[in-house]
């Protein structure tokens, strides 16, 4: 805790720089914007509303649950032709088509996901799933991901996420998916149904948990308060979770996202997604390698408005974090699960 050292992450073959001491340093740096809290519930000119029009014409549904359409800007589109061919190694390009999705989680603008209810977020999490099925069933990659808030590149604060499936397997991927069966391979345990039970038994960087899910902030963790949410038993895929384990992925979201708001009594910006088994062509073959698992990379570091930095040595040698996961864990377990806003009600 008090001396710096660096820590391995197995699942993407690199190692982090942890430098707790630097955290103590005074900060004379930029300071972002909080959140707004007066985000109106539903506005005519937000794209994502019930009834508003969006930017290709096309107005939405009066939807009252979730609501999915195609991205009207895509970066991945079906039909987009081949790459003229390479004149020389050095300058290689391959063919890359997909479908890009949004989904909004529910009607309202100010209602993110840890203030809605709990069937508000399994009716989420069946919508992923089925998507997950939906795309897998011809694109081997399907990213379901959310950027919340404006520090993570978000430009509508109207909970929602997107859905990029890809005719490719994209770069973490091939990582996670190498390193996970060198893993099984060489010990014959999937890595991170190994890992969450130790994480279980050692329980130091453990946040929340229940009877089908925990989660830790990674003893790798890159980001501050960085976590990794992972099932008990060994599933590849989230279309695979039962009915039950949906459930419990509610509430254990749910209270993950509770703690998040509570730490700096803020709307918590992060970027989050789930990696599971590759799908398309790979529903046929053996991955028994893969555990599924989800991550959340969050960039605040000491208030709502002081974020971390991923520049300098970050980006010319190797990530470096500024307070140990063991000390980001044991702040985020001890935040109450009643949300900041609802203490008063």
């Amino acid at each position: 805790a008090e001396h710096q050292h660096v820590r391995y992450n197995p699942l993407r073959d690199d190692w982090v720089l942890v430098s707790a001491h630097r955290v103590k340093r005074p900060w004379q740096g930029q300071l972002e914007k909080p959140p707004p809290e007066d985000v109106p519930r539903w506005d005519p000119k937000n794209p994502l509303c019930p009834g508003a029009t969006r930017a290709n014409g096309e107005v939405n549904p009066e939807y009252e649950g979730t609501f999915v359409f195609p991205n009207d800007f895509p970066a991945l589109q079906p039909d987009a032709p081949e790459p003229d061919d390479s004149d020389h190694p050095l300058f290689r390009a391959a063919p890359a088509r997909g479908v890009c999705k949004v989904m909004c989680f529910h009607p309202w603008s100010d209602l993110t996901l840890p203030l809605m209810s709990l069937p508000e977020i399994r009716a989420v999490i069946d919508a992923w799933a089925e998507l997950a099925t939906e795309l897998g069933a011809s694109y081997p990659w399907v990213q379901i991901f959310e950027n919340k808030g404006a520090m993570m590149g978000c430009s509508n604060p109207h909970p929602h996420c997107q859905v990029w499936a890809s005719s490719f397997l994209p770069n973490e991927v091939c990582l996670e998916d190498r390193t996970q069966r060198q893993h099984l391979s060489q010990h014959g345990v999937p890595m991170l149904l190994e890992y969450a039970e130790q994480e279980a038994h050692r329980k130091e960087r453990l946040v929340v948990e229940n009877a089908d899910w925990l989660v830790v902030v990674p003893y790798w963790a890159t980001w501050p308060y960085q976590t990794l949410l992972l099932p008990r038993r060994h599933v590849s895929r989230l279309q695979d979770l039962s009915d039950s384990e949906k459930d419990s992925l509610a509430s254990i979201m749910q209270r993950l996202l509770i703690k998040y708001d509570n730490l700096f009594e803020v709307s918590f910006p992060y970027s989050m997604g789930w990696h599971g088994a590759p799908t398309g062509p790979y529903l046929e073959e053996d991955c028994g390698h893969w555990q599924l698992h989800a991550h959340y990379y969050p960039p605040l570091l000491r208030s709502a408005t002081v974020r971390k930095f991923m520049v300098g040595y970050e980006m010319l040698a190797q990530a470096q974090r500024d307070l140990t996961p063991e000390q980001a864990a044991e702040r985020l377990r001890s935040l109450p699960e009643v949300h900041y806003k609802k203490r008063a009600e």
